[in-house]
């Protein structure tokens, strides 16, 4: 991969709430996203910090993670606690979409998008560890993540999926041929084809990532694939991952209890269709840490993160 463009901040802003950990854009060049304690804000004027304003659009009573803008205004929200949700912007009201797979709780949703024939797929991360224990699953390279699918008009998501390791971000190709579904554990993103003659198969779509892949964004068929880079890569852990399960899973009951703070690289990459490298923008000893998502509004890039209590405004690529 190519040496990395810098990336350049232009402005934090404290939107009151931490843990803004997904950032969507709508047409007016407005992000949206979840915050720890529930809420659904809304963030305008993004071109200057003192004019920003913060709107409350909704309360989930949960934790939101990935968002999707459906087409009629609604808003779709991975949230860990409750399941895949269906937010009414004009009102705030929350209606569940699905709890349960299988017969067994929805945790740990991650990230959703919304296709045109009308099915929702999502992410969930891990079947092993919850959010708060999120670190316990890339140590221990549990391999329990999944995708699924809410066909429309049902109430039962499907099995797409399993076996990946911590799914997380989750974006359509332009002719919503395949997904492509971020592994944040194993550094990778992975596509799964939805039509065609290897519909229902998996494969890598990009290898070997400079860090772990988080959420993914894509503005618009035209558009690349944005993927946050949450961090990046840790020499021992990969070597780690090739140790026997035992030894992983001690190590991850060490993890999960000892302090952790995020390191000051972050980045993020935009990727075509064909799984090349579009731009690779990235910044060492930053003060804004744990990218965990970015999406372009308003022409400036924004970054979300798990870690902040804001969201931090950059200059967009020079394109190439």
């Amino acid at each position: 991969m190519n040496r990395p463009t810098p990336l350049v901040p232009l402005r934090y802003l404290d939107i009151g709430g931490r843990g803004p950990e997904d950032v969507v854009a709508d047409s007016r060049g407005r992000v949206i996203t979840g915050v720890e304690d529930g809420r659904i804000l809304r963030v305008d004027g993004l071109a200057d910090s003192a004019e920003a304003r913060v709107e409350v659009l909704a309360e989930t009573g949960g934790r939101p993670l990935g968002l999707e803008l459906l087409p009629d205004g609604a808003l779709l929200v991975c949230d860990a606690e409750l399941g895949l949700l269906r937010v009414d912007l004009t009102d705030g009201v929350v209606r569940i979409l699905a709890d349960s797979v299988l017969g067994e709780p929805l945790r740990f949703c991650s990230n959703v998008v919304a296709l045109a024939d009308g099915s929702v797929c999502f992410t969930v991360s891990s079947r092993r560890y919850g959010l708060d224990q999120w670190i316990g699953d890339l140590v221990e390279h549990t391999g329990t993540g999944r995708l699924l699918r809410l066909a429309p008009g049902t109430e039962r998501p499907e099995v797409l999926l399993e076996g990946l390791q911590f799914a997380n971000g989750l974006a359509p190709s332009a002719d919503e041929s395949f997904l492509v579904v971020a592994e944040t554990g194993a550094c990778r993103l992975t596509r799964y084809w939805l039509t065609g003659a290897k519909a229902g198969h998996a494969e890598p779509f990009a290898e070997n990532l400079p860090g772990m892949p988080d959420n993914l964004w894509r503005g618009g068929p035209d558009d690349p694939i944005w993927v946050s880079l949450a961090g990046p890569r840790i020499p021992p852990l990969d070597l780690l991952h090739r140790a026997a399960p035992a030894v992983r899973a001690r190590a991850a009951r060490i993890a999960v209890r000892a302090p952790f703070r995020p390191t000051g690289t972050i980045g993020a990459l935009a990727i075509d269709d064909s799984g090349t490298t579009v731009h690779h923008l990235a910044r060492r000893h930053s003060g804004f840490r744990m990218v965990t998502s970015v999406c372009e509004a308003a022409g400036h890039l924004v970054l979300g993160s798990i870690w902040e209590r804001g969201i931090a405004v950059c200059e967009p690529p020079v394109p190439k």
